[in-house]
């Protein structure tokens, strides 16, 4: 079997980088590609350097058209998580970022024959739930009396509700998928990523509901990627299986065959007996 040519978006931040190291790790089923406007790591990312081949590495700003055509080129799916990730990031930043830079993904991953297209969306597109309860006590930490049982689940079918520019420019981003799985015929599976640190732990319990282990979120990617060609278009949340956890990850589970390893509860415990 013929590996995969695969490309990662912004390679150098966290979630890009874990996502590479673990599609490097089976060079007989992916041939790892990485684009990102600096090669060195993000704020948010590892100390760990990525040992990326220098012909297999693209020096890039996603706003520039031209240069993500010359990446896409060549490859059979996008791995897309190049983004500003800061909630309080500034409008001029979230347009170049989030807005043109995924816009040009897309563009030229249709002008170039890219199979399918796995992008990063955010659990903070359903933000908006924690304004009201029992979503607020969770996110708050008042636990009592609450019953994970008893709580409304919200699914990808459940209404956006954003509470900022940067969970909005998220939305602009599965809708752009969806029009371009309708209309132009390009696979897309959308992620609602989930908290993902880089100590790879929740740094308290009320945290852990929207927590995601970066091996949770690097399965999830490599299911996205395997899926079924005749899987045009979907929306999964990426966490993990977390005691109060509030979004839906049994849609992952049935469609892409999604097990979660871990939960914020284990870690946690892990971390107290360290």
């Amino acid at each position: 079997m013929t590996p995969k040519r695969v490309l990662v978006t912004g390679v150098y931040g966290l979630i890009a980088g874990a996502i590479y190291r673990r599609l490097s790790s089976v060079p007989d089923c992916y041939e790892v590609y990485g684009i990102a406007r600096r090669a060195e790591p993000s704020e948010r990312a590892t100390a760990e350097r990525l040992d990326i081949p220098a012909d297999r590495f693209f020096l890039a700003d996603m706003a520039d058209l031209d240069s993500v055509e010359r990446a896409c080129d060549g490859m059979d799916l996008v791995v897309h998580m190049a983004a500003d990730p800061r909630p309080d990031a500034s409008w001029e930043s979230l347009l170049q970022s989030n807005i043109i830079g995924t816009r040009n993904i897309f563009e030229a991953a249709l002008s170039t024959g890219v199979e399918r297209v796995v992008s990063a969306s955010s659990i903070m597109v359903s933000w908006g739930y924690r304004e009201e309860e029992p979503y607020k006590a969770l996110s708050e930490g008042r636990f009592d009396g609450l019953v994970p049982e008893d709580i409304a689940i919200v699914t990808h079918e459940s209404a956006v509700r954003p509470t900022g520019h940067y969970a909005a420019t998220k939305i602009w981003g599965e809708g752009l998928a969806r029009y371009n799985a309708d209309i132009n015929g390009l696979s897309t599976i959308c992620l609602r990523i989930g908290w993902v640190n880089a100590e790879d732990h929740p740094h308290k319990p009320e945290s852990g509901a929207i927590w995601c282990s970066q091996r949770d979120v690097v399965q999830l990617v490599e299911r996205s990627l395997e899926a079924p060609k005749s899987l045009q278009f979907g929306i999964f949340y990426a966490v993990s299986d977390n005691k109060w956890r509030w979004v839906d990850i049994d849609h992952a589970r049935q469609v892409l065959g999604y097990v979660p390893q871990d939960s914020a509860e284990q870690a946690l415990n892990r971390l107290q007996q360290s």
